[in-house]
């Protein structure tokens, strides 16, 4: 099919893809939260964290449709040159109805500018290529309630809200050894799929990786 009558169509409302545009932490720290939410699921059969790859989301859950051709080379050019930035981890903690590492600020408390930049200009650079969605809501970037995690538990909670207390207990019982902080340097593309967007989702989706841009210094 011709790439710009594509682009043109209305989206079927059966596509089963989005898109998430992420922070990818080091591997150390990644091999934290993999350790964290594969202990959970063990324990409690919670998915939806570790359903996805470790990250801390810039823009998430996009319908580019038959667009991503496009959204990657829009993001090559945005990502050509810009430098990468360091990142700190404070620790556990809770965030909605769930647990996550938080990497929204600085050491000192202070806004980590740096990563809300990078998510608002990556915002704007796919914004364009956003066809309508209704399942599951819009995970759109919104800078006043931007806030950078690494995710440890998360929507099962809101259907288990039972375990709230006793999961977060449980996850600074474990007391999962991960760096203070890390190099804010590797952007990743994935394209996950479910069969109902519109449910319990975390329990059918499935991911591939799409693409990986280093930014400059890493």
């Amino acid at each position: 099919m011709n790439d710009h009558i594509a682009h043109r169509l209305p989206r079927d409302d059966s596509d089963p893809f989005r898109y998430g545009i992420y922070l990818r932490p080091d591997a150390k720290t990644c091999r934290a939260v993999t350790a964290v939410t594969d202990q959970l699921r063990a324990q409690y059969g919670l998915l939806s964290a570790g359903a996805f790859p470790p990250h801390a989301t810039l823009v998430g859950s996009q319908p580019f449709g038959f667009s991503e051709p496009a959204v990657i080379g829009a993001l090559t050019d945005l990502l050509d040159g810009r430098p990468a930035f360091p990142v700190h981890n404070a620790g556990v903690r809770a965030q909605g109805r769930g647990y996550v590492y938080d990497v929204s600020e600085n050491p000192d408390g202070s806004v980590n500018d740096d990563l809300v930049g990078l998510a608002r200009d990556i915002e704007a650079t796919v914004a364009p290529f956003r066809s309508p969605m209704n399942n599951p809501l819009p995970n759109d970037f919104v800078p006043e309630l931007y806030r950078g995690h690494l995710s440890l538990a998360s929507h099962d909670l809101y259907v288990r809200p039972d375990l709230y207390e006793e999961v977060g207990e449980f996850i600074r019982e474990l007391d999962v050894p991960v760096p203070g902080g890390f190099s804010g340097r590797t952007v990743v593309m994935y394209r996950t799929s479910s069969p109902d967007w519109s449910g319990r989702w975390w329990q059918t989706m499935t991911w591939e990786h799409v693409r990986t841009w280093n930014l400059a210094g890493a």
